[in-house]
């Protein structure tokens, strides 16, 4: 009875520590992701923004892990302005302006982190904060006389920081034990500011590394 009762305890010291190791195992820790970002940015109309975005998280368990999450998005583009002089002569000039929009984010991701599965549905739930910067340069008379301050000014450069959000998720392909392929992210990216809303969508398709 005694060497059976050894036996039984040893058999479930065993099997513990086996399944303790499988639980260990059965995820990955840690997830790096890079990938392409498109960002729909609403400044009056919604504006087509090209960047990237860059993603680290620490699973700390099975279904969710903690996210840090940073996006980059672009887009340039030529204005023309049409005025009115001092004795009523109009005058149009052009310009050049580059936007950008930085998104810096943390906040939890959830996903079934199983090693062996192939789709992976998540989603997450970030927030921190947007930087938006707004250069102008370039200034060129195309019809009439401009006024020298307008032709002779510098180029203008205004910058912004506001809370915001990242409320979305996507799916995740497995290629190997190392890569998978992010088929497809989708968040609503909100931006507020002094009592007003900006209502962001951001795209995203790229590649995770375990």
């Amino acid at each position: 009875m005694f060497k059976f009762i050894n036996i039984l305890c040893l058999t479930l010291v065993f099997g513990v520590s086996i399944f303790a190791q499988d639980q260990t195992d059965e995820y990955k820790k840690n997830e790096y992701y890079v990938g392409y970002s498109n960002q729909q940015v609403e400044f009056g109309s919604r504006r087509t923004y090209h960047g990237f975005e860059g993603a680290y998280v620490r699973n700390i368990h099975r279904y969710f892990g903690l996210k840090a999450d940073v996006s980059g998005a672009f887009r340039n583009n030529n204005f023309t302005i049409t005025g009115l002089g001092p004795t009523d002569n109009v005058y149009t000039f052009r310009g050049k302006s580059n936007n950008s929009v930085y998104n810096f984010l943390g906040g939890v991701q959830f996903k079934d982190n199983r090693s062996k599965a192939r789709f992976k549905p998540f989603g997450h739930v970030l927030a921190g904060a947007a930087v938006n910067r707004f250069r102008s340069s370039n200034f060129t008379c195309t019809v009439g006389t401009c006024p020298d301050y307008i032709i002779n000014a510098p180029a203008a450069t205004f910058t912004n920081t506001h809370f915001s959000m990242a409320v979305g998720g996507g799916l995740d392909i497995k290629i190997n034990d190392k890569i998978d392929f992010r088929a497809i992210q989708v968040d609503y990216n909100p931006v507020f500011s002094s009592g007003s809303r900006q209502d962001n969508i951001r795209f995203g398709i790229g590649f995770v590394f375990k």
